[in-house]
């Protein structure tokens, strides 16, 4: 009869333990996806706003070596991601393939200027920023003129921060969601031991050694079941990234690397605080508590 109940408890135990890893596996799966989509949206921000360029036009008396010296100093500053010169015969050649005729003919003479492009750094592409460019290069010896597309900036300013703003709620949202299910499965897990721990009290076991096995266990399924939601990650990450490639996953060791680690901290963080409290819940409780 013994033994029959003893391999019933351990059937129990075993169960409860694997329910365990199985919620955590797929609470930090979750969490470990909206964080992909956090950072990759990030990154695509960026990609986007790096696309915004202030185009200098050089005024006619600048002669070519100045107009690479003052390019080659643009490149140094922080806010240059690339700088690239378009002379005026590019520009009018360019113009005539897409109006479709040499216009140069009518003319007589070409009325453009030279002209860099300078592509801002992400972080640069804000209308405010971009007003402060504006007026410094307007005051530069060797501008005509400064152009940019201002609805443009502002568009993307605002809908980036948009986007941003409600990524980061729905994130706040599923990582309490996490922290609550990883929780209530921990506590049922103690629930079943809440004897044993009040029997180790009762005979003279201090808090902080009652609670060390616990919490190690606790510690235990929670990077197993890390581990498990990294493979799944692992498997999405593959899959997009062989049907969409452009997204270039496999190839941002950094973004992955940020997922792993984000997951494993959130797994031992999460376990340790989960453990901590619900140890220290029916620590606290009466004997004749313990049946309620």
């Amino acid at each position: 009869m013994s033994s029959k109940f003893d391999s019933y408890q351990k059937r129990r135990l075993t169960s409860s333990y694997i329910s365990v890893v199985i919620s955590i596996a797929l609470v930090l799966f979750m969490v470990g996806v909206l964080g992909l989509i956090l950072l990759k949206s990030t990154q695509a921000a960026n990609y986007v706003k790096e696309k915004v360029a202030i185009t200098l036009f050089i005024k006619d008396n600048v002669t070519q070596k100045q107009i690479k010296t003052f390019r080659e100093s643009l490149l140094t500053e922080e806010f240059t991601k690339k700088a690239i010169y378009t002379s005026k015969a590019q520009a009018a050649k360019k113009y005539s393939e897409e109006i479709g005729e040499d216009f140069l003919e009518f003319l007589g003479e070409n009325p453009l200027k030279n002209g860099i492009d300078i592509y801002l750094k992400a972080d640069f592409v804000t209308p405010e920023k971009v007003v402060e460019l504006e007026k410094r290069f307007s005051k530069n010896a060797f501008v005509a003129d400064v152009s940019y597309d201002k609805p443009l900036i502002n568009l993307l300013t605002k809908n980036i921060k948009r986007i941003s703003f409600w990524l980061l709620v729905l994130s706040g949202f599923f990582g309490l969601i996490a922290m609550i299910l990883i929780n209530s499965s921990i506590r049922l897990s103690i629930y079943s031991k809440r004897f044993n721990i009040k029997t180790m009290q009762m005979v003279g076991a201090t808090k902080s050694f009652i609670r060390r096995p616990f919490i190690w266990r606790s510690i235990k399924l929670g990077f197993v079941g890390a581990i498990i939601a990294l493979a799944g990650l692992g498997a999405v990450v593959y899959y997009l990234d062989k049907y969409i490639p452009s997204l270039n996953f496999l190839e941002d060791y950094i973004t992955l690397g940020y997922i792993a680690v984000g997951v494993l901290l959130s797994a031992l963080i999460i376990t340790w605080l989960s453990t901590f409290f619900a140890t220290q819940r029916f620590l606290n409780l009466k004997t004749d508590e313990l049946y309620y």
